[in-house]
């Protein structure tokens, strides 16, 4: 639609921002719920976790968001780990704001001539939904990778702040 002149690209491009954080946002959601299916012993395991998410939630939210990298392993997490909604909502905003103006400039004034040949090959669309497959396997082995692995132990490494329960008294 960013190709021709027919559409206004800022109304595309804040329509293109608006929707897909709409979806992030049911992303988040349902893994903030989640937790209510996580036992006590990965809860605890996480809250190393959850305080590291707390302090750098929105600009994590704000890069997964503004650039083409799967954001989904960065929103989970931040629904697992309670991340507040608001937060959340105004980082996801304005990182797709930023990469949906990107795209579609991009697509404005590059437009066709650059995607066609890519595209003029594809005559079975098999491999896509191989990909789509492919990729929600790897989203559900980072999930339960993630639920798994030793918070504690880990942020003891890098983040060592994150293990004093007293941090999670400041930030509230």
């Amino acid at each position: 639609m960013s190709v021709g002149n027919q559409y206004d690209l800022h109304v595309l491009a804040l329509l293109s921002a608006i929707t897909a954080t709409a979806a992030k946002q049911i992303i988040f959601f349902v893994s903030f719920g989640g937790r209510k299916i996580m036992n006590e012993k990965t809860r605890k395991r996480m809250r190393p976790f959850e305080r590291l998410v707390k302090r750098y939630g929105a600009a994590a939210a704000f890069v997964a968001a503004a650039t083409p990298m799967p954001d989904d392993i960065i929103f989970i997490p931040l629904g697992l780990a309670k991340y507040n909604p608001k937060r959340f909502f105004v980082a996801t905003l304005t990182g797709k704001i930023v990469l949906s103006y990107i795209i579609v400039f991009i697509s404005h004034y590059v437009g066709l001539s650059f995607v066609e040949p890519f595209l003029e090959n594809v005559d079975d669309t098999t491999p896509v939904y191989i990909g789509i497959a492919i990729f929600a396997a790897i989203m559900t082995a980072i999930i339960i990778l993630l639920l798994k692995l030793d918070w504690q132990r880990i942020m003891a490494k890098f983040a060592p702040w994150t293990l004093d329960e007293n941090n999670e008294e400041e930030e509230n």
